[in-house]
C-alpha cells in the first residue's frame, strides 16, 4: 500500500527527499538500500490513479478543522445527508480517512459494516440508495482495535480509498479528515489538487484553544493552495430544554 515495502522509521525524511535513505533515522530501516539507490524517488503513480478515479465526482469537499472535538465528523454526516436528502437524483458518499479514528461509521449508523472487493474495485457501504460511505473503520476486526501507523502507510491507505473504491458517478464526495495539518491532509491536498479539488470547509468552536488551531487550518489551506469555502462555528450557543432560552458560547 506504501511507497515502499515495509514500515518506515518515526522520523522517515520520505521517498521523494534527497536526503531519503541518507540520514540518521534511516539506520536499521529495512527498504533503507532502496531509497539510497533513488529507486523509489520520481512522480507518485498513485496521482493519476485518482485523478482518472475521480473524473466521475462533480464535486469534492475537504471537512477539516485545526483541533479534535469540534463536531466535524457529524458535521461531514449532516452536510452528506442533507445533500442527499435534498434531490433523490443526487448522489452523494463520505470517505473518512481519519486513519487512526474512524468515526464516521458510527454516525452514519453502519458500524459493523464489511466492504467487499470486485473487479471494478471496492464497493462503499450504502446508507441509502444514493448516499455511501467508506473508511478504514470497515476493515478492522473490531471497532476497539488500534491502528498504529506511520506515515507512508497512511499514505498508502489514502491512496488507495481514493484510488480504487467504485465510486461510481457521484454529484459529492464529502471526506472526513482528523484534527491537524500532517500527513492525512498532505496526502489528501497531493491526490486530490490534481484530481479537481472544490475546496474545504474548515470546523471551529467558539473556544480562544480552537480559533488558535483553526487559524492555522486557514494557513495550511493558503500554503497548499485549498480553496476555503467557508468557515463553520460550530457550539456557538447552548439552549435550556426546559425554558428554551438562548445562550451563546464564549469561553476562553
Amino acid at each position: 500500500m506504501a511507497d515502499v515495502p515495509s514500515d518506515a522509521p518515526e522520523h522517515c525524511p520520505g521517498t521523494q527527499s534527497e536526503s531519503a535513505g541518507k540520514v540518521s533515522a534511516c539506520q536499521g530501516c529495512p527498504n533503507q538500500s532502496i531509497c539510497s539507490s533513488g529507486a523509489a524517488r520520481g512522480p507518485d503513480p498513485g496521482i493519476e490513479l485518482v485523478r482518472k478515479r475521480l473524473e466521475s465526482v462533480k464535486h469534492k469537499i475537504l471537512v477539516l478543522s485545526g483541533k479534535g472535538g469540534v463536531g466535524k465528523s457529524t458535521f461531514t454526516s449532516l452536510l452528506a445527508r442533507g445533500l442527499a436528502a435534498a434531490d433523490s437524483d443526487r448522489n452523494v458518499a463520505i470517505l473518512d480517512i481519519d486513519i487512526c479514528g474512524p468515526s464516521i461509521p458510527r454516525v452514519m449508523g453502519v458500524l459493523g459494516e464489511q466492504v467487499h472487493q470486485s473487479g471494478s474495485g471496492w464497493s462503499p457501504v450504502y446508507v441509502e440508495d444514493n448516499l455511501s460511505v467508506m473508511s478504514i473503520g470497515f476493515l478492522l476486526s473490531s471497532p476497539d482495535d488500534a491502528i498504529i501507523w506511520r506515515g507512508p502507510k497512511k499514505n498508502g491507505m489514502i491512496r488507495q480509498f481514493l484510488s480504487e473504491v467504485d465510486w461510481g458517478a457521484l454529484d459529492y464526495l464529502v471526506i472526513d479528515t482528523p484534527p491537524g495539518t500532517s500527513d492525512e491532509h498532505l496526502s489528501a491536498a497531493q491526490y486530490l489538487l490534481n484530481a479537481g479539488l472544490t475546496g474545504a470547509v474548515i470546523l471551529t468552536t467558539p473556544h480562544e484553544v480552537a480559533l488558535l488551531d483553526v487559524r492555522k487550518e486557514i494557513d495550511f489551506c493558503r500554503k497548499v493552495s485549498i480553496p476555503v469555502l467557508g468557515v463553520v462555528e460550530n457550539m456557538a450557543a447552548f439552549v435550556c430544554p426546559k425554558c428554551k432560552v438562548r445562550k451563546s458560547i464564549k469561553l476562553r
